[in-house]
């Protein structure tokens, strides 16, 4: 068949096949204004709570003005060409540094993108010799980055440490046969469910098995630990977190990433990382305005302590009307529903139509059929205020799914 003609009957795959009427209010949702609690859904003010800001930095006026004053001296087009190449400033240096010394590791690397960069470092690392297990819940770039690896794979079951080290047995196994080497990916907090990889627990296997460990933070960084320096410092593991990856497009409120490790290794990664040797370098407006970030992030813990109050209290809240929120573990607030797809379009419509409250929505085939998750992200520049009227409003929800009044045909969003 025809490439084009088998995506048109394709009509969009398992997602887009609903974009027919969820387009521009389900999916691809248009939140206009200043970024915070507050923005405006289709000419309508809602309380917002779909935005990795964590700790609030995305509208701080230091940020804004050392983003415009970046932008001012340097234009976007700055540096020009790959860091190998002709990219390289002594600011993108520092920056490293500091990053570096923040999370505890020798050395960093910026990368442009955190979803490209994960999969680089995966491809890099591993040879065709080298065996790599998994968590089951991974997130996509990693997922991505193996699907790039030719030698064996091995998942294991989601934080569950007797799957691990049933896999890291056979994975042994394998690079002992091939003269590889194992390497151990997880994630320090699971984007979906909030929970936390285990990585004290992983790092404890070191003593029955051979192998590296590579953890995605990037919900971590900014939020957990002392100073917001990582999952891995939470659990006081980092010296067993050989390789760490962080974004900036999470409690940084920016774009960009890095990779943290031992120094040889980071040289190796400079070397031969093929997603930042042939991609231009991460623009000086978003390097400059990543040192002013990150300088609030170390000199106001008051933003971590606020961001936590409001943790504890949605969550709590949830907790205490009986909604399930599983076994979130960080600022990750999911609330699980029992209802189809129908059921969880309603519901959403009517949240965003009668209450003026924004939150985003998770259905089959991302999760089992019947299930519907909402998952809210608190930051810290929510207010009990908003916490408490949330409550209020999943009460009501929660009313009318058990009566069953969302069983109605699905409004086509798309034509309003």
């Amino acid at each position: 068949m025809d490439i084009l003609e088998r995506i048109k009957k394709d009509a969009g795959g398992p997602i887009g096949m609903y974009q027919a009427y969820s387009h521009g209010y389900f999916s691809f949702p248009k939140l206009e204004g200043d970024i915070g609690p507050r923005m405006t859904f289709r000419g309508r003010e809602v309380l917002n709570w779909s935005l990795n800001n964590y700790l609030g930095l995305a509208n701080h006026p230091e940020v804004r003005k050392a983003d415009a004053d970046g932008a001012a001296e340097f234009g976007m087009a700055a540096p020009m060409g790959a860091r190998m190449m002709s990219g390289q400033t002594k600011y993108h240096e520092q920056l490293e540094r500091e990053l570096a010394a923040f999370v505890g590791k020798e050395d960093a690397f910026l990368l442009n993108f955190g979803y490209q960069g994960m999969i680089s470092i995966i491809d890099c690392l591993l040879s065709r010799r080298d065996a790599v297990v998994y968590d089951a819940e991974s997130h996509a770039c990693i997922i991505d980055g193996l699907r790039m690896h030719t030698g064996k794979r091995f998942v294991f079951g989601h934080n569950d440490m007797e799957s691990l080290r049933k896999q890291l047995g056979h994975a042994q196994k394998v690079a002992e046969e091939s003269g590889g080497g194992v390497l151990v990916i997880t994630e320090g907090v699971f984007g979906m469910k909030g929970d936390l990889g285990k990585l004290d627990e992983i790092v404890a296997l070191k003593k029955e098995f051979d192998f590296r460990l590579l953890v995605d933070d990037a919900h971590g960084f900014g939020t957990m630990g002392p100073d917001g320096r990582g999952t891995a410092h939470h659990f006081g593991a980092i010296e067993g977190v050989d390789v760490l990856f962080n974004t900036f497009a999470k409690s940084m409120a920016g774009i960009g990433a890095f990779v943290a490790s031992h120094k040889y290794v980071i040289d190796f990664l400079r070397y031969n990382m093929r997603s930042q040797t042939y991609a231009k370098s991460l623009p000086m407006p978003m390097v400059m305005g990543a040192f002013k970030r990150l300088k609030l992030i170390r000199t106001h813990p008051e933003y971590l302590e606020r961001l936590w109050t409001i943790v504890h209290a949605l969550q709590n809240g949830f907790r205490e009307r009986g909604f399930d929120i599983g076994v979130t573990q960080s600022p990750v607030t999911p609330v699980f529903l029992k209802g189809d797809i129908p059921e969880a379009t309603n519901l959403v419509v009517d949240l965003r139509e009668n209450y003026n409250l924004f939150c985003s929505v998770v259905v089959y085939p991302v999760i089992p059929k019947g299930e519907i998750i909402l998952r809210i992200i608190p930051t810290a520049v929510h207010t009990l205020e908003d916490v408490e009227y949330t409550l209020q409003c999943f009460d009501a929800i929660r009313g009318r799914l058990a009566s069953g009044e969302y069983r109605k045909p699905m409004p086509n969003m798309a034509d309003k």
